[in-house]
């Protein structure tokens, strides 16, 4: 089994994070792992994403041209990813910045408004977060405890940001389990 997940927004949405969390997961979980992040120049604001390939075997390259899954945080990278996905795999968009489908009948279509529910624990900067419970939650590619876990210890020299990003978690789970959630909020 090879599962590769691409993240993609602006930079500063915690798109590396979001990457660098999921990497740490599959490894706790005993996967092979390769993260491989990509920004613009101008960081913050610019373009940023990364690749995250998990798999049960080695993996002979980190590079895929046609990942299977996206999580798009902006419409820019909804627009310039979405085409590449291979069918049948899963886009989780959000539609708190993107309000539209990515248009096609072929992918799992998860549709969470990441940041307005991340904004509603009181930090829009947890939207990454929230959009990576949801993803998932949604794919059941790993344990959801084993990403608890990753996120406490990710946070731990943190303390007041655990809270906030284990809420993000659950927030995340149920907008993905409960299609009615993420039409609107």
């Amino acid at each position: 089994m090879q599962t590769e997940v691409m993240f993609a927004g602006f930079g500063g949405q915690g798109i590396l994070a979001s990457g660098k969390i999921l990497a740490q997961a599959a490894m706790t979980q005993g996967f092979e792992v390769a993260w491989v992040p990509s920004y613009g120049p101008e960081m913050r604001g610019g373009t940023a994403y990364c690749l995250v390939v998990i798999s049960d075997a080695p993996i002979g390259s980190p590079i895929v041209k046609r990942p299977q899954h996206l999580v798009a945080m902006n419409r820019p990278s909804m627009e310039k990813f979405a085409p590449m996905l291979k069918p049948k795999g899963t886009i989780l968009i959000n539609t708190t910045l993107i309000p539209v489908d990515a248009g096609r009948d072929d992918l799992d279509q998860v549709m969470v408004p990441a940041t307005a529910l991340s904004s509603a624990l009181g930090n829009s900067k947890a939207a990454n977060v929230v959009a990576l419970g949801a993803f998932i939650a949604r794919t059941g590619i790993l344990a959801f405890e084993t990403l608890i876990a990753t996120v406490k210890a990710e946070f731990a020299q943190k303390e007041k940001l655990v809270d906030l990003n284990l809420n993000a978690l659950e927030a995340g789970r149920a907008s993905a389990l409960d299609p009615c959630r993420g039409q609107s909020i």
